[in-house]
């Protein structure tokens, strides 16, 4: 497989977890094919920042929707982006969303009959219940959504949940499979320099309990309730804690406005958005990473919280907790602010179930996209009917060490018998003249002395010989017909 083209409805300066995936995805698939990412115009991108990337971007027209921070992408009205579509020779498609740009990439498939993945990356009833409110609706846009991702040849679930929600719920029939998301994040190397650096950075007492959240300052990710359960907890007797929110997001002037209605004005700090290395001191310097999102599928942050040993408290019901185990790598809450509270607090309180749980969401939830885009690229290539390369290097070293072996074992033998052919012409002749049967009866008669070696005349064993030597000319024969023919 030569080419891969990545269709999504959104990407940069906008950030959210689809367009990292597919940002991931696109930079470590350039070690093996080159990689095209079709995706919509975007207010404020620009084509200097595109160009920088190791991949190419191929954008197309977009609508601004009022009061939402997403465009509407629309590849219909620009002939430009559907002509560079036609001619991109991508040998597979693979969308992200299945919305105008997803679909243009279905179709672009089904058209040249090429293999069509699809990630299922969210819960897209949750998505429009509300704004369509009718039933109807609803299921007009489901019904849309669902044939796209049922044209595709095989998809991809981020978690064992969402694949039973989408082949329970949705309706989908295509085949599916399990794809985790992983991320970019290593480890701290000096986690107490890392939260030096946090409680400087963002006034952060050095023994103050570190609450964190990551992403999108949206109610819909369940942030709200976050704030009130915290001030139930402080009701409780939580003590000497801040609560970090790290990113940007339209509900900021809400959040900034429950803040104070709750009280939380010395606990709750903005960080707006962070550069990588910082983020990756915040969720080293946090206790808890506290995610209620009822939202989300499969949230890159949960693991970028793991990859530093710090568990994730969801709320139950969260399909985006199905790769957790309660207790062994994280925790889950049962539903209500009450609820919610208090099991933070119960978490304080066993530090060595806490040390047991933070090793394990580390060794079970941290995954990079190195080992996974390995993976991905090995399923492009089975869709595509081809190997991929590092499969096909690991095999064909086997093979080549078996063979090395098998030919240093039976070349010094064929050496010898080659040097020997005067040997075997000698007793051909010995057989073929009579002299074999002469000699044989003469040590039937006991005529000859007891102690000479008389393995030549032992019954059938040099015709037996020459009829091993007649198969072992044979092999040879066919070995060089073979050879020669495949070096042809």
């Amino acid at each position: 497989m030569k080419k891969v083209g990545l269709f999504i409805d959104t990407w940069y300066p906008m950030v959210d977890g689809v367009i990292k995936v597919v940002d991931n995805y696109a930079r470590r698939l350039t070690k093996y094919c080159d990689v095209v990412v079709f995706c919509p115009e975007t207010r404020g991108y620009s084509k200097e920042d595109d160009e920088k990337r190791p991949y190419k971007v191929v954008r197309c027209h977009s609508l601004p929707i009022i009061g939402y921070d997403y465009d509407l992408p629309a590849p219909v009205l620009d002939p430009v982006f559907e002509a560079q579509i036609l001619s991109s020779g991508i040998d597979l498609v693979h969308i992200h969303s299945p919305f105008s740009v997803g679909l243009a990439g279905v179709l672009y498939a089904k058209l040249h009959k090429l293999p069509a993945v699809a990630t299922l990356h969210s819960q897209y009833k949750q998505d429009f219940e509300k704004p369509l409110r009718t039933k109807m609706g609803l299921n007009v846009v489901m019904g849309g959504i669902m044939r796209v991702f049922n044209a595709c040849d095989e998809c991809w679930a981020v978690n064992a949940g969402i694949k039973d929600l989408y082949e329970a719920d949705y309706g989908l029939t295509a085949p599916c499979k399990v794809r985790l998301n992983a991320t970019d994040h290593r480890p701290v190397e000096d986690p107490v320099e890392a939260a030096r650096i946090v409680n400087e950075t963002y006034g952060v007492p050095a023994d103050a309990t570190v609450f964190l959240f990551v992403g999108r300052i949206n109610f819909i990710k369940n942030i709200d309730f976050t704030l009130r359960a915290l001030a139930r907890a402080k009701e409780l007797g939580l003590k000497n804690f801040r609560m970090l929110f790290a990113g940007r997001g339209q509900d900021e002037d809400k959040l900034s406005a429950l803040v104070q209605e709750l009280g939380l004005q010395d606990e709750v700090i903005m960080c707006g958005l962070t550069d990588r290395p910082m983020l990756e001191r915040l969720y080293s310097r946090a206790k808890l990473f506290l995610f209620p999102s009822l939202y989300d599928a499969n949230s890159l942050v949960q693991i970028e919280a793991a990859c530093q040993g710090t568990p994730t408290l969801f709320l139950e019901g969260a399909r985006t907790a199905a790769t957790v185990t309660p207790g062994v790598n994280g925790y889950i809450s049962a539903p209500g602010e009450d609820n919610y509270a208090r099991a933070i607090l119960d978490i304080l309180a066993d530090s060595d179930a806490y040390a047991r749980i933070s090793a394990a969401a580390r060794r079970d939830l941290y995954l990079n996209w190195d080992d996974v885009v390995r993976e991905v690229y090995a399923d492009y290539c089975a869709l595509c009917g081809e190997e991929p390369a590092p499969q096909r290097v690991d095999r064909l070293g086997l093979v080549y060490r078996e063979l090395q072996e098998r030919v240093s074992q039976a070349l010094p033998a064929l050496e010898g018998i080659v040097k020997d052919v005067d040997a075997i012409h000698e007793l051909e002749e010995y057989l073929d003249s009579g002299l074999w049967l002469k000699d044989f009866e003469a040590d039937e008669r006991g005529d000859l002395p007891a102690d000479i070696h008389r393995d030549a005349l032992t019954e059938d064993a040099v015709p037996d010989l020459l009829d091993d030597i007649h198969d072992l000319r044979t092999l040879m024969n066919r070995f060089i017909h073979a050879t020669a023919k495949r070096r042809k």
